[in-house]
């Protein structure tokens, strides 16, 4: 067998180890996606929604930041969206629930229903998110204190599906609601200079 026949051997050999590398990782993708529980699948899409809102009633000088990791006194939490402005630091978290909600603002958990199509109904305990969006509130203040920023934060729970069972100040079932919330003057004015160091903080990947 001449030298160049092996050379054609042995690069077909290798085209077809490429391709069979590349049909598996195809595969395992879609088996990932497949197999996605449909909690973290809706959770994604909210989340995915909820920006887009938040995107639309952004003005001029606001800052987004999404999926922010802070920490304090060993205590970690994820925030889905980071607002700051002129008028504060806001914390919107996203839940999309499908069903009927359960609860009260002061329970430490709530009650999710749902009823498939075939009529039967399944039942799943939450986090209240008042009680998560306010534990949020105190980490990044805590955590930007730290840093020097003694800065007002508020937070709320935004229900893409408009169906929470409460509705107080920390609960968010609109664009509307969220304008409000984050161009509302409260207890903070933040300069140019303020918000870009804030923004850095929580940018920061190794605060």
């Amino acid at each position: 067998m001449s030298e160049l026949s092996i050379f054609v051997i042995i690069a077909i050999v290798v085209i077809i180890i490429a391709i069979i590398a590349i049909i598996g990782n195809s595969i395992s993708d879609r088996s990932s996606q497949e197999y996605e529980r449909p909690e973290e699948r809706a959770g994604r899409e909210g989340e995915y929604i909820a920006m887009n809102i938040i995107r639309r009633v952004l003005r001029n000088g606001d800052v987004l930041l999404t999926n922010v990791d802070i920490s304090y006194d060993g205590r970690k939490a994820e925030l889905d969206n980071v607002i700051i402005n002129k008028y504060g630091v806001f914390i919107i978290e996203v839940k999309n629930y499908a069903g009927t909600i359960y609860g009260k603002t002061d329970d430490y958990t709530w009650i999710k229903c749902k009823t498939d199509p075939y009529g039967n109904t399944f039942t799943k305990t939450v986090r209240n998110p008042i009680k998560q969006v306010n534990r949020q509130v105190y980490l990044l203040a805590r955590h930007l204190e730290e840093y020097g920023f003694y800065v007002w934060v508020e937070g709320y729970a935004f229900f893409v599906q408009g169906n929470s069972p409460v509705w107080c100040k920390e609960v968010l079932g609109s664009s509307n609601d969220i304008d409000k919330a984050v161009h509302t003057f409260n207890k903070n004015r933040l300069s140019v200079s303020d918000i870009e160091s804030i923004k850095a903080i929580l940018l920061d990947p190794c605060r």
